[in-house]
C-alpha cells in the first residue's frame, strides 16, 4: 500500500504529551547541567537556583491551574482518560522527585566541592566563638529590630503570609507576661534582609576560606530572643507559594494599567498552592501548616536545606571567584557596522543580523540612541515586552520624546511577573509626552519591533529591528536570538502597518513579508509544513528544520505527522515542552527531537522549509504554542538577504543539529537521552558560536 493514500493519523490525545510533565522534564535536563563535570562549581550551583526559580514560577502558574481544574475536574491533556486529579497526582509525584534529586545534589556534591574550592556554608554547630559572637551583634543589629514575631491566639490568627516569602513556626511552652500560654507563634522575615550572609574576612574558619551563614542558622540560633521567659522548643523555616496568575477583564476595565496595579496588590495573597518546610520540622507541625494553608499531603515537600534556594543566585557575585565561573566573553561586532560611522550609514548598505549572545546587543541599544539624538530622525516607534528596570533604550525614548520627537511605544503591561517595570516605564513615557499604548485587548503584545523614521534628501525614509527576543541587554547576554536591522522598504512598510493596527482601528492591511498572528502566521505554517507534504508526496525532497522554546500546538503537529507520514524529513530542536511524539511507526518515523541545555537559554524561533531548493528561512517572535498563535501580537520575518539566511541556516541551525555535547534526543514517550560522543569529537553548539563569533 502506498502510503500517501492512508488517511494521517490525526494528533488525537493519545498523541500528545501532557504539558506539565514536560516543563518538569525540562528542568531535569537543567538539573542536569549541575551534574555535569565540565561545568565550574559556582555555575553548578547557578543551575540549582535556575531549577528552584523555575520550579516557583511553575507552582505559582502551572500547578495552580491544575489545582482549579481539579475543583471543577475538568478532562485535562496527556490522555482522554486521565482526569485532572490523575494528571496532578503523576506531576506532583514527578516534582517531588526532581526536588528531592536537587536537594540531595546541592547537599551530596556541590556544597562540599565548594567548601575545598576555599567558600563554606557554616552550620551552628561549626561556628566558634568569635563567629556566634559576630552573628549576635548581626541579630541585635540588623535583625531584631524588623522582625515581628505573632503569637498564635484567638487575637492572632495565622497570618496569610505572602507568597515565597519566608517564615518561621516556633514551637512554644509557657506562659507570657499577659498570662497567654501559646504553644505556637510565626515569624515572618521581612524581604529587605539578606538570606546569606557573608562573614568578615577576620572570621573566617581557615586561610583562603570564604565563609557564608544563612539567614534562617542565625535566626533559629536566637528565637529564644523573640519570646522572653517562654521555652522555644522548635522554630522551623517554611515558604508557602501562592497562585500568582493575574486576571484583568480586559474588556470590563476603562484603564488597564489601573486596573493592573489593582491586581498587582493582591498577587502576594493568592491561594496556597505549595508548602516548603525543612525536612527537619516535625509531622505535627507540618499537619499543622497544611491545614492552616488549606492544603494537602502532595502540596508538602521537605526539604534538606533553605526553603528558598534563589537566594543562592547571589553567592557567585559575593566571593570573586573567577576560576569557579565559566569563561568571560567579549561579544563580537559585525564588521559592517565597525566599517562605517553611525548605524544608519550601515544598514542603509546592507541588512545587518546579530546573532546574540554571541554578537553584541550593543548596535540595537545604538540604534535608539543615536535614533533620539539625530536631528534627521523625526519618529521612534517601540514595542516593550520585558525591557528591565534600569534600560538605556527606555532611557534614549525618554530623552527622544522629551527633544520632541514622536515617539510611541506599546507597551505590554501583562507581561508576566514584568508588570511593575513595565508600568513604571509607561508612567514615565508619558510624562515626557511620549504616546504610550497597551496593545489590543485580551492579545499580549508579544512582537519584537523598532521603527526609526528619518529624513534624508528631503524624504522620509524608514529603519527597522526584528528580534526574536526582547529589547533586553542583561538577557542579551544570556539568550540565543537573532536581530535584524534593515530598511528594506517592503519590511519597512509592513512593520508600519502593524504599529498602525496595534496604535489604531480599523481592518488588518496586507503585508508584503511579514507573517502576523493572529491573523496569518497560523495558516501559512500549515501551509508551509502542507507544502513541503505535497512535494514529498510527488518524489521530491521534503525537509523541515524548526527551532523554537516550545511547541504545542495540535493542529500544527497533526500536519508534522502528516508531513512524516509523507516522508519529509523533520528535525525539530525544542528546548523546554515539547506535546509531539517523535519516532512512533505509522505516525512520525520521519520526526526527531532534541533539546540543547548550555551555558546560555536557546531562546531562538528559526523555521526552515526547503520548499524545492528555495530554502525559505524565517525568524520569529513566536513558539508554536495556542497562544502565540491566537492570543498573542506575533511576528514571523523572513530572512531575505541570501547570505544572512545561510548565516542563519550555518549558525542557528546546523550546529544544534550536530551537537553531541549539550544535546538532549527525546522519545516518543517524552523521555530525553543526552547524547554521547561515543569516541568522535566532542562538538558543542554554543561553544563553537563562541569561539567563532566573540572576542577573545
Amino acid at each position: 500500500m502506498v502510503l500517501e493514500h492512508k488517511k494521517p493519523l490525526a494528533a488525537t490525545p493519545v498523541h500528545l504529551l501532557n504539558r506539565e510533565i514536560g516543563i518538569l522534564e525540562f528542568n531535569r535536563r537543567v538539573l542536569a547541567q549541575a551534574e555535569d563535570p565540565e561545568v565550574p562549581w559556582l555555575e553548578r550551583l547557578k543551575y540549582v537556583c535556575i531549577v528552584s526559580s523555575n520550579l516557583d514560577e511553575f507552582f505559582e502558574i502551572r500547578m495552580a491551574e491544575l489545582k482549579e481544574k481539579m475543583h471543577i475536574d475538568f478532562r485535562s491533556t496527556g490522555s482522554d482518560t486521565q482526569t485532572s486529579r490523575d494528571i496532578f497526582s503523576e506531576v506532583s509525584r514527578i516534582a517531588h522527585q526532581l526536588v528531592e534529586h536537587q536537594y540531595r545534589l546541592l547537599q551530596d556534591n556541590i556544597l562540599p566541592e565548594l567548601r575545598r574550592a576555599g567558600i563554606s556554608f557554616l552550620r551552628r554547630s561549626e561556628l566558634n566563638a568569635g563567629q556566634r559572637e559576630w552573628i549576635r551583634d548581626f541579630f541585635h543589629r540588623e535583625m531584631l529590630p524588623v522582625l515581628t514575631p505573632i503569637g498564635l491566639d484567638p487575637a492572632h490568627p495565622f497570618p496569610r503570609v505572602f507568597n515565597k516569602s519566608l517564615n518561621f513556626a516556633v514551637e512554644l511552652e509557657g506562659r507570657d507576661a499577659f498570662g497567654r500560654a501559646s504553644r505556637a507563634a510565626i515569624v515572618q522575615a521581612p524581604r529587605i534582609l539578606p538570606r546569606v550572609i557573608k562573614l568578615p574576612e577576620g572570621l573566617q574558619s581557615a586561610k583562603n576560606q570564604q565563609c557564608f551563614v544563612f539567614l534562617t542558622s542565625i535566626l533559629h540560633e536566637h528565637a529564644t530572643e523573640l519570646f522572653a521567659g517562654m521555652n522555644v522548643r522548635g522554630c522551623y523555616q517554611f515558604r508557602v507559594t501562592r497562585n500568582s496568575d493575574l486576571f484583568v477583564d480586559e474588556e470590563e476595565v476603562k484603564n488597564l494599567r489601573i486596573a493592573l496595579q489593582g491586581e498587582l496588590s493582591q498577587r502576594h495573597l493568592g491561594n496556597a498552592v505549595r508548602l516548603e518546610v525543612a525536612d527537619s520540622c516535625p509531622q505535627a507541625m507540618a499537619e499543622f501548616l497544611l491545614e492552616q494553608t488549606e492544603l494537602g499531603p502532595e502540596d508538602l515537600y521537605q526539604v534538606n536545606g533553605p526553603v528558598n534556594l534563589v537566594r543562592l543566585m547571589e553567592v557567585p557575585s559575593m566571593v570573586g571567584r573567577p576560576d569557579l565561573q565559566f569563561p568571560a566573553f567579549n561579544p563580537g561586532r559585525p564588521a559592517t557596522l565597525a566599517k562605517r560611522a553611525g548605524i544608519f550609514a550601515a544598514v542603509s548598505k546592507n541588512d545587518v543580523l546579530l546573532h546574540h549572545p554571541f554578537q553584541s546587543f550593543g548596535p540595537v541599544v545604538n540604534f535608539i540612541q543615536e535614533a533620539a539624538k539625530d536631528p534627521q530622525v523625526v519618529a521612534i516607534k517601540q514595542t516593550v515586552y520585558r525591557i528591565g528596570t534600569d534600560s538605556a533604550i527606555m532611557e534614549a525614548l525618554i530623552e527622544a520624546a522629551t527633544s520632541g520627537k514622536e515617539v510611541t511605544v506599546v507597551v505590554e503591561l501583562m507581561a508576566r511577573f514584568d508588570e511593575k517595570a513595565n508600568i513604571n516605564w509607561a508612567e514615565r513615557l508619558e510624562e515626557v509626552g511620549a504616546h504610550v499604548v497597551y496593545g489590543v485587548v485580551a492579545h499580549k503584545t508579544h512582537a519584537k519591533m523598532a521603527m526609526v523614521v528619518r529624513r534624508e534628501d528631503g524624504r522620509l525614509r524608514r529603519y527597522v529591528h526584528l528580534g526574536t527576543g526582547n529589547y533586553h541587554p542583561r538577557n542579551a547576554r544570556l539568550y540565543t536570538d537573532f536581530g535584524l536591522l534593515t530598511c528594506n522598504q517592503e519590511v519597512c512598510a509592513d512593520v508600519n502597518e502593524v504599529f498602525r493596527q496595534l496604535t489604531g482601528l480599523g481592518k488588518s492591511g496586507t503585508l508584503h513579508h511579514l507573517l502576523l498572528a493572529p491573523f496569518t502566521l497560523h495558516e501559512k505554517i500549515i501551509a508551509a509544513v502542507a507544502n513541503e507534504t505535497r512535494l514529498a508526496k510527488a518524489g521530491k525532497p521534503g525537509r523541515i528544520i524548526a527551532k523554537m522554546n516550545a511547541l504545542l500546538e495540535p493542529t500544527v503537529i497533526e500536519a508534522l505527522y502528516a508531513a512524516s507520514q509523507a516522508g519529509v524529513r523533520i528535525d525539530l530542536v525544542v528546548r523546554g515542552v515539547c506535546a509531539l511524539r517523535p519516532g512512533v511507526p505509522g505516525l512520525s518515523e520521519n520526526i526527531k527531537v532534541r533539546s540543547v541545555i548550555g551555558r546560555f537559554l536557546e531562546h531562538t524561533r528559526i523555521f526552515y522549509f526547503h520548499n524545492g531548493g528555495a530554502e525559505n528561512v524565517y525568524l520569529s517572535s513566536a513558539d508554536w504554542m495556542d497562544r502565540n498563535f491566537f492570543r498573542r501580537i506575533e511576528l514571523c520575518f523572513p530572512v531575505l538577504e541570501g547570505k544572512l539566511k545561510q548565516r542563519v541556516i550555518k549558525e542557528g541551525l546546523t550546529p544544534y543539529l550536530k551537537d553531541n555535547r549539550q544535546a538532549w534526543e527525546m522519545d516518543a514517550d517524552g523521555h530525553y537521552t543526552r547524547k554521547n560522543t561515543r569516541g568522535t569529537p566532542a562538538r558543542s553548539a554554543q561553544m563553537i558560536l563562541l569561539a567563532g563569533l566573540a572576542q577573545d
